[in-house]
């Protein structure tokens, strides 16, 4: 087996990375049921954002909380929210990861704490990430304080983020803006051919 064996079609170099946190979630808890509908509509315009940036050959990493369970593994999370009948079905099938994904599994909010995270990104050689996901005011704000302090170029397009509470949401993406110096601008405004190459 090659090393290229072990990433399957994946690009192994991008200066950009398009990280994807906790979208394959059950939303089987507490306010999800007030969650669901600004989720469905961020999973829509996040699966055209992932499209696009296969299409220029920037990966795609999946960042997911184990939700307590330490014996999970990506397949056994995608299986649960598409075979049994849970709230967030519809979400994972639009954001169902394919063969050439990569998969982070997390234990706490931040992408980047006690995961491989950081080690995969510096192996793509990515400097600029667009990080998107559930939910933008608790996992998506931890993965970028820590992706800021670690001095990653921070893009976190506004529509494929989404929170339970709307003015969290639009709270915490001008946080993001102001002090992670954020690029919050709408998905389908990104220069996604220009982020992978310079």
């Amino acid at each position: 087996m090659t090393d290229d064996d072990l990433h399957g079609n994946a690009p192994d170099k991008s200066k950009a990375a398009l990280i994807i946190v906790d979208v394959i979630n059950d939303l089987e808890f507490p306010g999800a049921d007030r969650l669901f509908e600004p989720a469905l509509r961020m999973a829509e315009r996040l699966a055209a954002l992932k499209k696009r940036a296969s299409s220029v050959s920037i990966p795609s990493v999946y960042v997911n909380d184990n939700f307590g369970r330490w014996q999970s593994s990506l397949d056994t999370l995608v299986s649960h929210c598409l075979e049994s009948k849970v709230r967030g079905q519809q979400i994972v099938s639009l954001l169902r990861p394919m063969g050439d994904d990569y998969f982070v599994l997390k234990p706490k909010h931040s992408g980047f704490y006690s995961t491989p995270l950081q080690i995969l990104l510096e192996y793509l050689g990515a400097k600029r990430l667009i990080i998107t996901g559930l939910t933008a005011d608790s996992c998506v704000m931890f993965t970028a304080n820590d992706a800021y302090i670690r001095g990653y170029q921070l893009y976190i397009p506004k529509d494929c983020v989404a929170s339970i509470e709307k003015d969290s949401n639009e709270q915490t993406l001008q946080h993001m803006h102001r002090v992670l110096r954020a690029d919050i601008s709408l998905s389908t405004e990104l220069d996604l051919e220009g982020l992978a190459q310079r």
